[in-house]
């Protein structure tokens, strides 16, 4: 593994320098974004299992490749992090990350509890350093033309939204399927609706692991009034990524399988008349157009990396900031606390991400 690297300063022609430690699953896909953008200049790999650093190797033989993540930490010309490990790892790497004065990016979800989240957030903030979690799906074109959809009202009141997300694996040693699967929905949810739940109640079970449960059923009631469930399944014998919004005026299907048509605005709704006599009962259904709007064409992981980086450069905040990853991790918390409870209705923490 090479070692040594030249310290270059941060603003030195607008270029950023970072490591990504994780070169397993996800670790891959975050490297082949930074090695295509013109923001990054030199990428080191870190991980501590050489087999998956030299997978990486043979694909981009150019980049640095070390297992000593303290390394890391001690070289001054890494300008920021992507932490893309198990979840248990990125309080103690993020927090190290941070203290060293790496900005640091944390794929989600973002910690095991809100209290760790609260520590990092807080430090971030105390050293002026970028902190942002990995919700790639709120740089997803589909997702953005469904929030502009619903902040323009374009389907009315939102009544409620179901979301299913299955497939047959990948099956997690150290997460449930909660965990897994669970922050894309809820990050959108609230990405959408620009609330959290206030209460939640699910169930959950393990059927193939003992003690991880690999099925969830997971249902959410938001300020606002709307209520969503989510239903997540690594045992399932097709992959579903589908998501229905009903509103008063319009329903919306987003199907994320989809090639072409990923989002379909359904002209349907149901209209209640208030009776005018006794035993006057009258509802009018409407059936109209099905459009299918026009979506940009952009691969959303490579946008959220080049937020990040942009982040690093100009000191914006990230649009999924540690809150954003705080919000989430609430949510699992409480879901975690009404599977445990025999599926008991369980309150959302507010008050440390207000």
């Amino acid at each position: 593994m090479e070692k040594g690297f030249t310290v270059f300063p941060l603003d030195m022609d607008g270029l950023v320098d970072v490591a990504v430690v994780g070169c397993g699953y996800w670790g891959p896909n975050l490297i082949r974004n930074l090695v295509e953008s013109k923001t990054c200049r030199k990428i080191i790999c870190c991980d501590n299992n050489n087999e998956q650093l030299s997978k990486v190797s043979k694909r981009y033989p150019n980049l640095f490749y070390t297992t000593d993540f303290e390394e890391i930490l001690a070289d001054g010309s890494i300008n920021a992090v992507l932490i893309a490990t198990p979840v248990a790892t990125h309080f103690g790497l993020a927090k190290k990350a941070l203290q060293a004065g790496k900005h640091t990016f944390v794929e989600k979800p973002f910690t095991t509890s809100v209290e760790e989240g609260v520590e990092l957030m807080e430090l971030a903030n105390s050293l002026g350093l970028t902190l942002m979690v990995g919700h790639t799906f709120e740089y997803s074109p589909p997702v953005l033309k469904i929030k502009e959809l619903i902040s323009a009202q374009e389907l009315g009141t939102v009544y409620y939204i179901s979301s299913t997300r299955v497939n047959l694996g990948l099956h997690q040693r150290d997460v449930s399927v909660i965990w897994d699967l669970a922050p894309h929905d809820l990050s959108m949810l609230l990405f959408w609706l620009e609330e959290t739940p206030t209460r939640v109640f699910a169930m959950g079970k393990a059927f193939v692991q003992k003690g991880i449960p690999d099925v969830g059923f997971i249902s959410l009631e938001f300020p606002g009034g709307v209520i969503a469930h989510v239903q997540v399944s690594w045992l399932s014998p097709s992959k579903l990524r589908r998501t229905t919004i009903v509103g008063s005026g319009k329903m919306l299907m987003y199907d994320d399988t989809e090639h072409i048509e990923k989002v379909k605005i359904f002209d349907k709704g149901v209209d209640f008349k208030e009776p005018q006599s006794f035993g006057e009962f009258q509802l009018s259904y409407r059936s109209g157009d099905i459009v299918s709007p026009k979506l940009d064409s952009y691969e959303p992981l490579r946008a959220e990396v080049d937020h990040f980086l942009a982040c690093v450069l100009t000191g914006e905040s990230p649009r999924t900031d540690a809150k954003s990853g705080l919000r989430v991790v609430s949510v699992l918390e409480a879901v975690e606390r009404s599977i445990r409870n025999g599926s008991s209705v369980e309150c959302v923490a507010h008050d440390v991400i207000a």
